[in-house]
């Protein structure tokens, strides 16, 4: 007996059966507990994504959640594994179901047999609808009580002016707005640019699921000093001078353009300008400054030009008409006369001397 134990063989023979016996006795008992749930393990996985398989080029389904929760229980190495690895699905098959509503089932695979599965939700409620798109104008917006007083806006525009909005048949129609809205610190008082995101809205102002492109555009905002036109209204003052009759004035332009506060500038109807037509001495346009009213900023010209129209009285007695050619006639006459009187008063020297000639 002892010859048969100081065999080399024997005792190789021997070792190799007490293993394999180990083995079983082994096996037996890591099966015994996992059957009674011994060891087991129990895990919930939180927000795995919930894949969706149909024809994503032509059809928009809604109702399905994004993320779902999986609970796994089973042995303890296959529970941590299956958190650990994640390479399992969860997805939800439609390729085989036509428009419409329908209550679907949330399937999975990659699973272990071993391990008992559960997903919540265990089914989804889903609509299935034709896939359109739109091209829809943006509208910019922004809150105008930001802007500075004194200040106005005078317009928005967004660069590109229009979007491309995708979605399900019902919700592009159920569209009302699509805005872009800027946003910036109180007191603006210069025109800007501003990058916004575009938002989709309903009717009721609730935001919808679609497809936006682009997501972003750039509003140019136009911010300007707030103005009104009001009308001249001229004043004459003063005497005009002695000989002189001032038959019109008016000025050079009808408006001026005001500068201020809203409040103050819509205040006002009409702008007074003071004219002083004693300083009028012959008819021209005469530059007259402007004053600015209580609460304005600024006028758009400082100064206006007032044209007067005036008859100046000639100083010097005019003949009445007929006048002048009497008069020429009258010394005419006494040209002649006088002319006469000379020829009159000068001896003829061609007559004889009746003296001289009596005396012989």
């Amino acid at each position: 007996m002892d010859k048969l134990f100081d065999s080399y063989w024997v005792l190789r023979v021997t070792a190799l059966v007490l293993a394999f016996l180990l083995f079983f006795y082994v096996k037996t008992l890591t099966d015994d507990t996992q059957s009674t749930g011994a060891g087991s393990e129990m895990d919930i996985i939180t927000d795995v994504p919930l894949e969706a398989y149909y024809d994503s080029e032509n059809l928009i389904v809604t109702g399905l959640p994004e993320t779902v929760d999986v609970t796994i229980s089973g042995p303890m190495q296959l529970v941590l594994s299956a958190k650990l690895k994640k390479d399992f699905k969860v997805f939800v098959d439609l390729n085989s179901l036509l428009i419409g509503e329908h209550s679907v089932e949330i399937q999975y695979e990659n699973f272990s047999e071993k391990l008992e599965v559960s997903i919540e939700p265990k089914t989804v409620d889903i609509v299935i609808e034709e896939k359109v798109t739109k091209e829809l104008r943006i509208d910019p917006e922004m809150n105008k009580s930001q802007i500075s007083e004194g200040f106005e806006l005078v317009g928005m525009t967004a660069e590109p002016k229009t979007v491309f909005v995708t979605g399900a048949k019902s919700v592009v129609e159920s569209i009302s707005y699509v805005k872009a809205t800027v946003t910036g610190e109180d007191g603006i008082n210069s025109s800007f640019k501003q990058e916004a995101d575009v938002k989709v809205l309903d009717n009721n102002l609730n935001k919808l699921d679609v497809i936006i492109e682009p997501e972003t555009v750039v509003v140019n905002v136009d911010i300007r000093e707030y103005s009104r036109e009001i009308p001249l209204s001229i004043r004459r003052t003063g005497t005009p001078k002695e000989g002189i009759t001032v038959n019109n004035i008016r000025p050079d332009t009808e408006s001026i353009v005001v500068y201020g506060p809203k409040s103050i500038i819509d205040s006002i109807t009409e702008l007074v300008v003071e004219f002083d037509i004693s300083e009028i001495e012959e008819s021209g346009v005469y530059e007259v400054n402007l004053e600015l009213p209580n609460g304005a900023t600024r006028l758009s010209s400082k100064t206006i030009g007032i044209e007067a129209d005036i008859t100046q009285e000639s100083t010097t007695e005019t003949p009445p008409e007929g006048t002048t050619e009497e008069v020429n006639d009258k010394e005419t006459d006494t040209e002649e006369v006088i002319t006469e009187e000379s020829n009159t008063d000068q001896p003829n020297t061609d007559q004889p001397n009746t003296e001289e000639n009596t005396t012989e």
